[in-house]
């Protein structure tokens, strides 16, 4: 499922990272790869707060869309 539909506090294992190539690799330079665990810390106005790599990332819904755990 997407990272957009996870409960916050929740850690849960990157399964694939969607989307086209430029953004996986941006993606990936932020820290989300396959395997890696993630944690949703917050939604607000539908950018998401996730901790990844023990730091934490703002990134919008679209983006969220494209990370399956």
């Amino acid at each position: 499922m997407p990272l957009t539909m996870v409960k916050p506090g929740v850690p849960n294992q990157i399964k694939k990272i969607g989307g086209k190539e430029e953004i996986r690799r941006f993606l990936e330079n932020l820290g989300f790869v396959t395997g890696g665990m993630v944690t949703v810390i917050s939604e607000i106005g539908g950018n998401m707060i996730v901790n990844v790599k023990d730091s934490r990332v703002a990134i919008g819904k679209d983006m969220a869309n494209k990370i399956f755990v």
